[in-house]
């Protein structure tokens, strides 16, 4: 006989799986909680962060490759992610909801991917940030060079040069 299996994926419901993943991160991290309405994951010491002068450091892009960037988010690291559906770029509102969250005195560096949608997204947000007084400043990292640079196409993407630099920027 021959073996059917009913799903190829571990799945509870595909429409909730990105809210389900950043659940179960924070539930497991205790050093990490849940933006409450959005899909932002942050570290649950950042207002000690802030009140300590550093500067905060702000990353995401869409999901489907969990742990992804919240993989990062923690002492040495990351501040926050922003997460997007899968395989689509956060909307500009989760990006300025965690901006409003993350930035103090010191300021937010938003390391953000080569991807048309993350671009256009996190500077959307950096704009909106800026206009209610909050100091913020967009690295783009497109490190990819599986692409030739001399090709018409939106460009090098960031991928694994992304972790570098999120290590790179916190300077510890």
């Amino acid at each position: 006989s021959k073996l059917k299996c009913a799903a190829k994926k571990l799945l509870n419901d595909p429409s909730v799986v990105v809210d389900d993943a950043l659940q179960g991160i924070t539930a497991v991290h205790p050093g990490l909680c849940l933006l409450e309405g959005h899909r932002v994951v942050v570290r649950s010491d950042i207002e000690k962060v802030k009140s300590e002068g550093k500067v905060t450091l702000l990353s995401g892009g869409g999901s489907g490759h969990e742990p992804s960037q919240t993989g990062f988010v923690g002492r040495g690291m990351l501040s926050a992610v922003v997460a997007g559906s899968v395989f689509a770029s956060p909307p500009s509102a989760d990006i300025l909801a965690a901006l409003r969250c993350v930035c103090g005195p010191a300021g937010c560096l938003m390391i953000v991917t080569n991807y048309t949608g993350d671009r256009l997204n996190f500077g959307i947000a950096a704009e909106n940030a800026k206009a209610e007084g909050m100091k913020v400043e967009m690295v783009i990292v497109g490190e990819d060079c599986a692409l030739p640079s001399n090709v018409a196409h939106a460009g090098r993407r960031g991928l694994c040069g992304t972790i570098l630099v999120h290590k790179v920027c916190d300077g510890k």
